[in-house]
């Protein structure tokens, strides 16, 4: 199962290769080396997922000399895609694996890309065209909505996990830590803390999901990050990390960043 990992190592293709290694019965991320590559076992994955990417991304900052290789699921993918796209890694200095997302795993996520352009490791799932619970939300009168989501939003603690766990948060200065913006002592903060930070994910979230399996308040951010894709695709027919041209937020100036159709 680890043959080609284990070659690009030996082969000196890659500096160091991060993949994963089972501890008392989990799939734990990690970095191999050559000099511990002979440690590398067959894992075995289940809805264990891991910010493996914030791991590359600390290890290329602090080596951009260096080349490494990971081994991602279609969400993984798509993310490094646009931390390309946004110039924080470098393609020729990532050497890609591929690993299928079960079925399970994908209708869990309701994912559209259950599984990577190229694929190493399993068989592709089958997509989920349409997300039920958008569907809910979006079946519900305004004010009912409106109420939901702030019901949901007043629950959080300010933790920052939804940020520190995104694949494609990667500012060295965050605007959430603003106190004029968000006052760092009130609980639960300010509504505009989410919906901040959804203005800053529009044309950038994967649906990966992290955010929302980290939450210790169980926000569905999931279901707030999926609707403003929704909004992207619809306004600049962009869907982030699955079409290769630029984010239209890589761009400037109106004629550039707005459709024809909406200018």
């Amino acid at each position: 199962m680890n043959t080609k990992i284990r070659k690009l190592l030996e082969e000196e293709q890659v500096d160091g290769f991060f993949a994963y290694s089972m501890s008392y019965g989990f799939p734990f991320p990690r970095l191999f080396t050559r000099e511990d590559a002979a440690e590398l076992t067959p894992w075995t994955f289940t809805h264990a997922r891991y910010p493996i990417l914030k791991m590359l991304l600390a290890q290329a900052r602090k080596n951009p000399d260096r080349t490494y290789g990971v081994l991602l699921r279609g969400c993984e993918e798509r993310a490094l895609i646009e931390l390309f796209k946004w110039g924080q890694l470098h393609p020729d200095k990532v050497k890609v694996l591929g690993q299928a997302c079960s079925q399970d795993l994908a209708a869990y996520c309701e994912c559209l890309k259950p599984y990577p352009d190229q694929l190493d490791y399993g068989e592709p799932a089958e997509p989920v065209a349409r997300s039920e619970k958008l569907q809910e939300l979006e079946h519900m009168e305004r004010e009912t909505r409106l109420n939901w989501w702030l019901g949901n939003f007043n629950r959080c603690i300010h933790c920052f996990g939804c940020r520190d766990v995104c694949p494609v948060c990667f500012c060295t200065e965050c605007s959430l830590e603003h106190t004029t913006l968000l006052p760092a002592q009130e609980l639960p903060p300010d509504t505009s803390f989410h919906l901040v930070r959804a203005v800053h994910m529009a044309g950038r979230c994967i649906d990966c999901g992290l955010c929302e399996e980290v939450c210790p308040a169980k926000i569905p951010l999931r279901s707030l990050y999926k609707a403003v894709n929704g909004l992207v695709e619809e306004i600049f027919a962009y869907r982030p990390g699955l079409d290769r041209a630029k984010s239209p937020f890589n761009l400037l100036g109106e004629e550039q960043l707005l459709p024809k159709g909406v200018r």
